[in-house]
């Protein structure tokens, strides 16, 4: 992870999100917002840049508003 801070606030506000996601897959027990939110929590240590950071999580959020348009 770049050390500037855009990359430092995107992967805050990315993984801040992604908390938010988790805690309430576990409390609801659905596992599709779980798994999001485990993503979005993890992957911003590994990704350099706001620009991918914010764009990796729009792909992500695409892939689970379609994954529970699908019924899972």
């Amino acid at each position: 992870m770049a050390l500037d801070g855009n990359s430092l606030l995107a992967g805050f506000v990315v993984s801040l999100i992604g908390t938010g996601f988790f805690m309430y897959g576990k409390k609801q027990s659905r596992a599709p917002q779980m798994l999001f939110g485990l993503i979005s929590i993890v992957y911003p240590y590994f990704v350099g840049g706001a620009g991918w950071v914010f764009g990796i999580f729009a792909l992500l959020l695409a892939a689970l508003w379609f994954s529970l348009r699908l019924g899972w």
